[in-house]
C-alpha cells in the first residue's frame, strides 16, 4: 500500500538530521534544505534539529553552518537575509546514538502533533540502534517518515537485517531509501523520454539495440573517506546502487502509471531479471582495479595504495567494468556494459544506446565504429544527443558523424533544483516514487553478492591503472570482443 500525497494543509514539519554535523550534512543536506526554504516549498512552521555527537551549543552548531555548509550554496542563490532565517529554523541536540537516555532530549525538543521526518546520514551500523531508540522514547508515530542514506549494508544479509530492524518501527510507506542519482533532472527525464515519445517505443528493445553503456566517473580519490571505502569498494559503493538504478530505468517496461509502487515493481522486474553471474562469466565478464599515481587535470595525485588510511596491500577496487545480461524477452542478447571509478580522466556520468547497425549499407565508405548512439548525459552537464550519420559536404558520399542536440539547461528556462532538493521535497510531500522499495535493495544485493564471492574464489587481486586514464586496457578488451568500444574511445 503506498503513502498518496494529502491535499490537507501540511503539518508543522520537524526535520530531524541524525548525522548532522557531518560531511553528508554540510555539504549536500543543509545547502539543499536552504534552496527548498529560499524558494518556498518547506511547510510553514518547520523546524530542522541536527542530532550529533558533540558537545556544541547552538551558536556553535550555527558557526558550524557558516564555516562548512554555507560555502556549498550556490552564490547567485545566497541572501544575507534569507541564510538568517533559515539559520533561525535550526535546534541541536547533542546525542550519543547508542545511549538510549539521550534521546529525551529529543523527545523534549520534538514538537507533539508535527510531521516528523528522521534523516539517518550516519552509518548503515547504526540505523538499527537510532530508530529502536526513536521508537522507545515515543517518536515513531504513524506520521513519521525516515531517510535511510547507501549503502544499506554491506551485503544481503546485512540488508535483509537492517530492513527488517527499521520495519520494525515504520511501515514500508514510511520508508524512504534514498539514491540521490534517482533524483537528477535527466534521469527522471529519462521516463519522459522514454515513455512519452512514440518514436522510441518501437526502437526501445531487441533486436534494434546493439549495446547499453552506463558510465559513472570521478575524478577524486578515496580523501577523507579510505576507512570506509577500503572496506566497501567500487562495486558496493557505486554499482549494487546508483548504476543498477540506471539499469533499471533504461531496461524496465512501461508501468500502467506514475504510482510509485507501480513504477517500483517495473524495476524489481529489471533486477530479478538479471542473469547471476558463474565463477566462469565473473572470470570473463568483471573487470576490477585499482589507481596508481599518476595526474588529473594537470596535477600529479597519488596512488590508492599511497592515500592516508588506505591498509598497506589493500585488495579493494576502485574501478570496476563488467558486463551483465538481462534475461527476458525485450533484451535478449543486448550487452549492458556497466562501469565506474575514481581518479579517472574527468567527472562525468552518462549513458549510451547504441542502436543496431543498418543489415545492409549502400555507402562504400563510412567512419569507422560509428552509427546511430543516444547519448544521455547526466552530469555535470545535463544534456540528450542523438549521433546520426549525413553526407559530408562535396562529391561523392562520404558519411560524417553529426550530433542533434538537446540542452536542457538552455531549453527548459525554469530553476533546474539539485537531486538532493528535489528528493528532499518529494519526502516531506509523501512522494515514493524515487526511493527504493526493500525488495528492490535485496533484488541488488542478491545480483552483486556471487561477484563478491567469486572474486574471493578466484583470489582476483586488483589491475592497476594509472590516475588519469580510464582504468586498465582489459577495460577495453571487455568491449574490443564484441567488436564495442567505450563512447570516448569512438
Amino acid at each position: 500500500m503506498t503513502q498518496a500525497p494529502s491535499s490537507a494543509p501540511p503539518l508543522p514539519l520537524d526535520m530531524i538530521i541524525f548525522g548532522g554535523g557531518g560531511d553528508l550534512s554540510a555539504r549536500k543536506l543543509l545547502p539543499a534544505l536552504y534552496m527548498a526554504h529560499l524558494h518556498g516549498n518547506l511547510p510553514p512552521e518547520t523546524r530542522i534539529i541536527a542530532v550529533g555527537r558533540k558537545d556544541w551549543t547552538h551558536e556553535q552548531y550555527l558557526a558550524f553552518m557558516d564555516e562548512h555548509s554555507r560555502p556549498f550554496v550556490d552564490k547567485e542563490a545566497l541572501d544575507p537575509q534569507a541564510w538568517d532565517k533559515f539559520l533561525a529554523l535550526f535546534a541541536y541536540v547533542r546525542i550519543d546514538i547508542g545511549a538510549a537516555g539521550d534521546y529525551s532530549r529529543l523527545c523534549a525538543t520534538a514538537r507533539r502533533g508535527a510531521q516528523r521526518v528522521f534523516y539517518l546520514a550516519t552509518s548503515p551500523e547504526l540505523f538499527t540502534t537510532i530508530c529502536d531508540n526513536l521508537s522507545a522514547c515515543g517518536l515513531c508515530d504513524d506520521k513519521a517518515r525516515v531517510v535511510l542514506e547507501k549503502p544499506l549494508g554491506h551485503d544481503f544479509e546485512s540488508a535483509q537485517a537492517i530492513n527488517a530492524a527499521v520495519g520494525r518501527h515504520f511501515s514500508e510507506s514510511q520508508i524512504y531509501r534514498i539514491d540521490h542519482y534517482l533524483g537528477k533532472e535527466t534521469v527522471q527525464n529519462l521516463m519522459v523520454l522514454r515513455f512519452g515519445n512514440a518514436i522510441f517505443g518501437p526502437l526501445w528493445q531487441a533486436p534494434y539495440i546493439k549495446s547499453v553503456q552506463i558510465t559513472v566517473a570521478e575524478t577524486v580519490g578515496v580523501g577523507s573517506r579510505a576507512g570506509f571505502y577500503d572496506q566497501t569498494g567500487a562495486l558496493r559503493d557505486m554499482v549494487q546502487n546508483h548504476l543498477l538504478q540506471l539499469l533499471c530505468i533504461v531496461a524496465m517496461e512501461p508501468p500502467v502509471s506514475l504510482d510509485p509502487d507501480a513504477v517500483r515493481d517495473e524495476k524489481l522486474k529489471v533486477l530479478r531479471s538479471l542473469r547471476r553471474m558463474s565463477v566462469a562469466d565473473i572470470a570473463r565478464d568483471t573487470v576490477r582495479a585499482q589507481y596508481m599515481a599518476g595526474a588529473v587535470d594537470g596535477e600529479p595525485v597519488k596512488g590508492y595504495l599511497e592515500e592516508d588510511n588506505v591498509p598497506a596491500g589493500s585488495g579493494t577496487e576502485t574501478f570496476v567494468a563488467l558486463r551483465a545480461q538481462i534475461n527476458n524477452w525485450r533484451w535478449a542478447n543486448v550487452p549492458f556494459f556497466l562501469r565506474t571509478g575514481k581518479r579517472l580522466p574527468k567527472r562525468h556520468s552518462e549513458i549510451v544506446i547504441e542502436f543496431a547497425d543498418m543489415p545492409f549499407s549502400i555507402f562504400p565508405t563510412g567512419p569507422r565504429n560509428y552509427g546511430n548512439r543516444l547519448v544521455i548525459q547526466l552530469q555535470p552537464e545535463e544534456s540528450i544527443q542523438l549521433q546520426m550519420l549525413a553526407k559530408e559536404p562535396g562529391s561523392g558520399m562520404h558519411m560524417l558523424p553529426v550530433n542533434l542536440n538537446l540542452d536542457l539547461q538552455q531549453a527548459m528556462t525554469g530553476r533546474r533544483a539539485e537531486a538532493y532538493e528535489r528528493l528532499l521535497i518529494d519526502v516531506i510531500r509523501g512522494r515514493l516514487t524515487h526511493f527504493m522499495r526493500r525488495d528492490e535493495v535485496e533484488a541488488a544485493w542478491a545480483w552483486v553478492e556471487p561477484i563478491i564471492d567469486g572474486w574471493k574464489e578466484l583470489a582476483d587481486r586488483p589491475r592497476n591503472y594509472t590516475a588519469g586514464t580510464y582504468g586498465p586496457a582489459a577495460s577495453s578488451a571487455l568491449m574490443a570482443r564484441e567488436n564495442m568500444s567505450w563512447a570516448e574511445e569512438v
